[in-house]
């Protein structure tokens, strides 16, 4: 099985991998533009644990490796960060720290929410933004009566 730190970028990532069979380990850098991190994801034989830390902007990225049958663990990014003593972030080295702490089973991984959950928060915003744009108007027209003096209350 391969287990793969992964220091995810909107526009590339870099990632140190270890090949729990055989011991291999290795390193590289993708772009996302380009679509080889795709290609070389699709390549990779599942299921893959893959670490990363939590990020915006990567939902295609976990479902794309959702949907390859990898496993991917999200995980604290100040946990992850206090796990290395050197205060200088540089993109392998915290690589290396992701797969190291996935090695060491002290990844700290938190809770994804699953994509009908997504939708749902998605859908309650939404309704949400409705409601507050609707109650707005209405004090809005209502103040605009008041200034002509017409006062009606809850009838307006």
């Amino acid at each position: 099985m391969m287990i793969i730190g992964c220091d995810y970028h909107p526009s590339w990532q870099q990632f140190c991998w270890m090949n729990q069979d055989s011991g291999e380990t290795g390193e590289n850098q993708l772009d996302h533009s380009s679509g080889e991190a795709e290609r070389y994801y699709r390549q990779l034989p599942a299921p893959a644990l893959i670490g990363m830390e939590s990020t915006g902007n990567c939902q295609w990225f976990l479902e794309l490796l959702g949907r390859l049958g990898h496993e991917v663990w999200v995980g604290d990014a100040a946990r992850i960060r206090a796990g290395e003593v050197r205060r200088q972030k540089h993109d392998r080295r915290d690589a290396e720290l992701i797969l190291r702490l996935l090695l060491e089973k002290r990844f700290p991984r938190i809770w994804v929410p699953s994509g009908e959950e997504k939708d749902l928060r998605q859908l309650l915003i939404h309704r949400w933004k409705l409601v507050r744009l609707r109650v707005q108007i209405k004090n809005e027209l209502q103040h605009l009566a008041m200034n002509q003096g017409v006062t009606r209350k809850r009838q307006l």
